[in-house]
């Protein structure tokens, strides 16, 4: 192939001239796309997607894990009282003492096996292949899954205290401030919900009464969602006296292990779900806004799960454990009765909590547990207690280095063999406002033998199963087999009821 000459080059970009310029469309075609996935325009995707949905197990995380359980449930007994009857210690000449009697207990936690699955289908695998392994994604999600959802169940499972049936609430028509009119009947309904029920209810989507769950192979369990019997109705006429302005005011007693409690009202059998809250009363202003119907709850109290164990609001709050209990009053209906200030930066239901561990028990909660409403009360009131003079805050301000806030982070005990001990004051993802848990990982009891107060027993911990293939999907499961172990409820207690404020 010769090259061509400068004529017959010349002649060709003369006829490069006379071709059709390119239209506008075409020219757009090669701009800057609008949009990362218009046009001819490189993706600049990182590969491996991101994880950045929290993993927070404050007390799974903290809590011993201890094998090799046996059979269907761990056992254990405890020497619970020495000389109860406190027989005096002198003894006559020639003579033998007095006898004492000693106080045992027997406790027993059965085992439970706790776990979820999940699968990625063939088609999910190759569209996968390149960016992330899917597969591997799968498992570990499962596990943190696993994790986070047996943190609740250590926080408030519950197996075996049903909550029974909520008491009948209590009315008050109120002249102003609602928007509802003269002369008019309400009927209100509640049920008091556990901590499964309270995390798993909203108004818009409806409370959990019985549940009916199938599984990966097609098997289905039947259990309860965490909420009690719901009460009877209770019924009242507004006023005739013109308005459109009442409201209605509804109470009911404060029931032992409860964290919430579901408000339904309207007409006399038509009542509907209309609030949530986390102490034992509320206000009704309008018609209730959600749809859910109070009878399609049934007649059956669904608070016990019997699928997990017992979690410490549980262990706490069961007849017999000799743990602290505390309701807060009712007070005002729909406002509550907040948390105390002492006025030299104590809170006095806290501190009765704590002369009750050391009269008692002579021991001392290592932690309390609070919501972030509750966290945030109690810094509140501990720094307005300052105003006595009785405290004194030590502020070191550098120059540009200023910081605003305070919080209270930990709580000091009055009562204490050490004379003053601080309590870690902690908030926990998981529990509601309106409660506080106090918890002990340390006896002084030198002699008890407990190493760990608190123990996780396993029959087997954290495992992984890859299912046999039997259509075009990978499956998988991630499970553990074990039980909460409380060798000393009265070490825990809880103060319920506390309104914001």
């Amino acid at each position: 192939m010769t090259n061509p000459s400068p004529n017959e080059t010349l002649a060709k970009i003369k006829a490069a001239h006379k071709l059709p310029i390119i239209d506008e469309a075409m020219a757009k075609a090669y701009g800057e796309s609008a949009t990362a996935t218009a046009g001819l325009t490189y993706y600049d995707l990182q590969a491996g997607a991101l994880s950045l949905s929290p993993l927070i197990t404050p007390l799974r995380s903290s809590i011993a894990r201890v094998g090799a359980g046996r059979g269907i449930q761990a056992n254990w007994k405890a020497i619970t009282g020495i000389n109860i009857n406190s027989i005096a210690i002198g003894v006559s000449e020639g003579n033998r003492g007095g006898v004492v009697t000693t106080e045992t207990q027997d406790y027993m936690a059965a085992f439970r096996g706790l776990g979820l699955e999940d699968y990625v289908t063939f088609e999910a695998d190759y569209a996968a292949d390149g960016f992330d392994n899917v597969k591997a994604l799968a498992a570990q999600g499962l596990l943190r899954a696993l994790m986070i959802g047996e943190e609740k169940v250590i926080l408030g499972g519950n197996t075996s205290n049903p909550l029974g049936s909520t008491p009948q609430p209590t009315l008050a028509d109120v002249s102003t401030g609602g928007a509802l009119a003269a002369n008019t009947q309400v009927s209100v309904r509640v049920a008091a919900l556990t901590l499964d029920g309270f995390l798993g209810s909203s108004v818009a989507a409806g409370i959990r009464g019985q549940i009916n769950r199938t599984n990966a192979d097609s098997s289905s369990d039947t259990y309860g969602g965490g909420t009690a019997k719901v009460s009877t109705a209770a019924l009242i006429n507004t006023a005739n006296d013109g308005s459109t302005t009442h409201k209605v005011t509804a109470s009911v007693t404060p029931v032992v292990g409860a964290v919430g409690y579901a408000w339904f009202w309207g007409a006399s059998g038509s009542e509907v779900l209309g609030a949530i809250t986390t102490i034992n009363s509320v206000v009704i202003i309008t018609a209730a806004t959600g749809s859910q119907a109070a009878a399609s709850l049934g007649l059956s109290d669904n608070s016990t799960n019997s699928l997990v164990f017992d979690g410490l609001l549980t262990q706490v709050a069961k007849p017999g454990s000799n743990s602290y209990v505390y309701a807060m009053p009712t007070g005002a209906a729909g406002e509550g009765t907040p948390l105390t200030a002492d006025g030299v930066g104590g809170i006095v239901e806290i501190d009765a909590a704590l002369q009750h561990f050391w009269d008692v028990y002579r021991l001392s909660p290592t932690t309390i547990w609070v919501s972030s409403q509750e966290q945030g009360n109690i810094t509140r009131k501990v720094l307005a207690g300052s105003q006595t003079g009785s405290q004194r805050f030590i502020l070191n301000v550098e120059q540009g280095n200023i910081k605003g806030g305070d919080l209270v982070t930990t709580y000091l005990n009055k009562f204490s063999m050490d004379g003053a001990q601080s309590i870690a004051v902690r908030p926990h993802p998981n529990l509601p406002a309106g409660t506080i848990l106090f918890h002990t990982d340390v006896l002084p009891y030198p002699l008890s033998g407990v190493a760990n107060v608190l123990q996780m027993r396993t029959r087997r911990d954290y495992y992984q199963i890859e299912w046999p293939v039997k259509t075009r999907r990978y499956e998988y499961g991630v499970y553990f087999d074990g039980v909460l172990q409380n060798y000393f409820p009265p070490a825990f207690g809880i103060i319920t009821n506390i309104a914001n404020g």
